[in-house]
C-alpha cells in the first residue's frame, strides 16, 4: 500500500527580480509517496519581503534558514480569526490536505500528516539568484567626480 513519506515544499522565485531591495517567492507543498510520486497539496501560497534604504540588497539579509522557516509557516495552518483557535486552525489544515490525497486514491490521516517530516526545497532560479553577483552600491552624485 503506498502511503506518505514526507511533506516537500519547493520555493522558487515568482518572476524575475526587478529590485535588489525586493524578493517575492512562490511555495508549493506536495505529499512525497514510498512509490516515489509527488502529489501537489497547495500550489498558491508564497511571500514577499523588502528592504528599504538606498543601495541595500535583499540577499544580504535573508539566510536560507529564514527561507525555509517561512515556507514552512505560508504552507502550513493559516492564522486564526475571531472566534477560531491555532488547534481548530490547525486540524482544518491537516483535514484538508488528507482529503486532498484521499481524493487522488492514498489514505492519509490529518494527524499523521502533520507529524511527517517536512522538507524545504530552494529551486534553482532562487539558488543562483541567492549565490548571484551583487550590483554596485549606488554613490551619492557628489561622490562620481
Amino acid at each position: 500500500m503506498v502511503e506518505v513519506t514526507r511533506l516537500s515544499t519547493l520555493v522558487e522565485l515568482d518572476g524575475e527580480p526587478a529590485d535588489p531591495e525586493e524578493m517575492a517567492v512562490s511555495a508549493r507543498l506536495e505529499a512525497v509517496l514510498s512509490d516515489g510520486r509527488r502529489v501537489p497539496l497547495l500550489d498558491d501560497r508564497g511571500w514577499a519581503d523588502s528592504m528599504h534604504g538606498g543601495g541595500v540588497d535583499i540577499r544580504d539579509f535573508v539566510s536560507i534558514g529564514d527561507i525555509e522557516t517561512t515556507a514552512r509557516t505560508v504552507v502550513g495552518p493559516d492564522e486564526p480569526g475571531e472566534g477560531d483557535t491555532h488547534e481548530g486552525m490547525a486540524a482544518d489544515h491537516w483535514g484538508h490536505l488528507a482529503d486532498v490525497l484521499r481524493r487522488r486514491g492514498v489514505a492519509a490521516d490529518a494527524e499523521e500528516l502533520e507529524r511527517l517530516p517536512h522538507e524545504v526545497v530552494l529551486g534553482e532560479r532562487l539558488r543562483e539568484w541567492l549565490g548571484g553577483p551583487r550590483p554596485l552600491p549606488s554613490r551619492p552624485e557628489s561622490d562620481r567626480r
